[in-house]
């Protein structure tokens, strides 16, 4: 039987600019445990790597840099979005594994997702994380209030509506962190993260559902779903006008390690010119 964690508290966070791939990453470990700007330098390093590929590959095969060579970063965005790979690197420090459910190795999670303990969903630039916790489901999306609680039956047909929608669905394995010290963590990581009981999650989640139908009382011309997908819509659009008010600090980040892109550019390309002159030279 899972051992209950955190005292049972459930860690959300709310959407903050667009950073959902953060709070994704900190809702699967169910605590604080990365920042923006953990997540921007993972991203750096991935480009450095990949920079030192491309690199050697030049070196080796006498090719000119700028035939295959991009400083645009497939990491990170300017806007703050980060690639699956950031999110595997991160949380490959807490030994945890991710895989696309797709795969041939994700066959039972797939015929039976109830057997895993979370799942990773991505579509354009939005990531959210669906996480077992305690033995009950939660849809811990950022752009919700609170964490959703899934019955076993509706996780199935959550997963297939999503797949079904062009989603990417990827599982995450591994021994996940069972404690997060509350008192000071939460205080001291971020200001949009939030322990809630599950029963707080479930008042958030009915009167969040309550003012939306309220407001929606005067036009009862759509169906309850239509509505609550238009409700959801509503919800993205504010989030994308808040996303243009991003933090400074956030983009200078990032804005540096595309820097770094920049000028790992140039080194390859007096490389490629000066291999160039020693062939012609020869």
């Amino acid at each position: 039987m899972e051992r209950t964690s955190n005292g049972g508290m459930l860690y959300h966070e709310v959407q903050e600019s667009n950073l959902c791939a953060v709070h994704c990453v900190n809702t699967v470990l169910q605590g604080p445990f990365f920042s923006e700007f953990d997540l921007a330098a993972v991203a750096a390093d991935l480009d450095r790597k990949e920079r030192q590929v491309m690199l050697e590959g030049a070196a080796v095969g006498g090719f000119s840099s700028g035939d295959f060579y991009s400083e645009v970063s497939h990491n990170v965005s300017l806007g703050g979005d980060f690639s699956i790979q950031v999110l595997q690197k991160a949380l490959e420090v807490w030994d945890l594994q991710v895989i696309p459910l797709n795969c041939p190795d994700a066959e039972p999670a797939q015929i039976d997702p109830e057997l895993e303990s979370a799942f990773i969903c991505h579509l354009h630039d939005h990531w959210f994380c669906i996480r077992k916790v305690n033995g009950e489901w939660y849809n811990f999306d950022s752009l919700l209030a609170a964490p959703q609680h899934l019955s076993k039956f509706y996780l199935s047909a959550f997963l297939d509506s999503l797949k079904g929608s062009g989603w990417s669905i990827f599982i995450v394995k591994g021994n996940f962190p069972q404690e997060c010290p509350m008192s000071s963590s939460s205080e001291a990581s971020n200001s949009f993260g939030q322990w809630l009981s599950p029963e707080d999650a479930e008042r958030i989640i009915k009167n969040t559902s309550s003012v939306q139908g309220s407001s929606a009382s005067s036009n009862r011309s759509n169906a309850n779903v239509d509505q609550q997908r238009q409700n959801q819509a509503l919800s993205r659009e504010e989030v994308q006008a808040f996303s243009e008010m991003e933090d400074d600090d956030l983009k200078a980040t990032i804005a540096a390690s595309l820097l770094d892109a920049s000028a790992a550019g140039a080194n390859l390309g007096a490389i490629g010119t000066s291999q160039k002159e020693t062939e012609e030279k020869k």
